[in-house]
């Protein structure tokens, strides 16, 4: 399988100074920056380190918004398309196969959260789930620190894809928005994500 520019090979361990993919307004023209299917080679986190699981039915949802922590924005995003789900940070188990979406906040918490999800995943150890990719939640106004910007590629250049959603205030109050009324960004982001859900690959590498 080619080795993506951005991604890390000892899942954490290394960082090549590449840019963030760019947003595209036209979600036909996305490509994986990642990879899109397990390694067999990366092994399996300890068991501290993993998720939980659950079973959920064949055809609930189009694809899951999986927060990996507390607070991480699922329940948010799954608000905004009623044909979606927030997975409770329990991998959402199906024999028929699962599509789901990576949430963490963008702080270092939720990157090595996100980390030990995109690890699990990676280990090949959930043969049922597909990971379209890794949506970081600003965890605060303003441009992210250096520090987490660099992280965040790391950790994102392990998944297919790695969206950004800038600080929303009303999410931080309790309010919601209509998808309409979002900013241009927030709604690229969002049509990206249902394109790669239905796009990418998950299953294990042979």
């Amino acid at each position: 399988m080619p080795v993506s520019k951005n991604r890390w090979i000892s899942l954490g361990s290394e960082y090549v100074d590449d840019p963030a993919p760019a947003v595209v307004d036209d979600p036909s023209a996305l490509h994986p920056t990642g990879p899109t299917k397990p390694q067999l080679s990366v092994p399996q986190p300890e068991h501290v380190d993993r998720l939980p699981r659950r079973n959920v039915p064949d055809g609930s949802a189009d694809y899951w918004w999986l927060g990996v922590h507390g607070g991480a924005g699922e329940s948010s995003l799954a608000r905004l398309d009623k044909q979606t789900k927030a997975a409770g940070h329990h991998w959402p188990m199906n024999p028929a196969g699962s599509t789901i979406v990576l949430v963490a906040r963008s702080n270092m918490h939720g990157l090595r959260a996100a980390q030990r999800a995109a690890t699990e995943w990676a280990s090949g150890s959930l043969p049922e789930v597909t990971v379209a990719g890794l949506v970081l939640s600003a965890d605060a106004p303003g441009r992210m620190p250096k520090e987490i910007r660099e992280f965040a590629r790391v950790v994102g250049g392990g998944v297919p894809h790695l969206w950004h959603i800038p600080w929303i205030e009303e999410w931080r109050l309790g309010h919601e928005i209509p998808y309409e009324l979002l900013p241009k960004d927030v709604r690229t982001v969002l049509d990206q994500v249902r394109s790669a859900t239905k796009n990418t690959a998950g299953s294990p590498a042979k």
